[in-house]
C-alpha cells in the first residue's frame, strides 16, 4: 500500500507596495522562510500587476499577501487608499487568492535586522520589508497549525 505523500505548504508571495516600488518576497518550498526578490517598479499599476502576475506563474504561487500600510492607530490612511487600488487590480487579474495584512513598521523591522538597508532606494529595503511581512504570516500559520 502506497504511503500518502505529505501535502506541500502553499507557496506565498508577499508585496510591500510603495509609490515608486513594490517590494517582493516569496516563501520557500517548505513554507518556513521568506526570501526577498527584486522589487517591481510601481509607477504604472498596470505594468506592476503584469510583472506580479508573471512572478505568480514563474514561482508557482498559491496565494498573494499584500501589506496594507495602516496608521499607528490601526486606521486606513492616504497610503492605504492607494494600496486598495492595487488590491482591486490584483484580485481582478490573478487566479490565486489575494489578501491583505497589516504591514505597520515592517520597514523599521527590516532595518533593525539589517542596518545597511537604512535609506536604500534601490528596492532592497522594499523587498526586505515584504520578507518581514511574509515571515510574520508564515510564523503565525505555523503556530496555528501546532495548536
Amino acid at each position: 500500500m502506497a504511503q500518502p505523500q505529505p501535502q506541500q505548504p502553499p507557496r506565498l508571495l508577499a508585496l510591500d507596495p510603495g509609490e515608486a516600488r513594490i517590494g517582493v518576497a516569496v516563501s520557500d518550498a517548505l513554507g518556513l522562510y521568506a526570501h526577498p526578490r527584486p522589487a517591481v517598479p510601481a509607477r504604472s499599476k498596470h505594468d506592476a500587476v503584469r510583472a506580479i502576475a508573471r512572478i505568480v506563474r514563474e514561482e508557482g504561487v498559491d496565494e498573494v499577501i499584500v501589506g496594507l500600510p495602516l496608521t499607528l492607530r490601526g486606521e486606513r490612511g492616504h497610503q492605504a487608499g492607494a494600496v486598495a487600488e492595487l488590491l482591486a487590480e490584483l484580485r481582478a487579474s490573478l487566479t490565486v487568492p489575494v489578501r491583505e495584512v497589516d504591514e505597520r513598521l515592517s520597514s523599521a523591522q527590516a532595518v533593525a535586522m539589517q542596518p545597511a538597508l537604512r535609506g536604500k532606494r534601490d528596492g532592497t529595503l522594499d523587498s526586505a520589508s515584504a520578507a518581514v511581512v511574509l515571515q510574520a504570516v508564515l510564523d503565525a500559520r505555523r503556530e496555528r497549525s501546532r495548536a
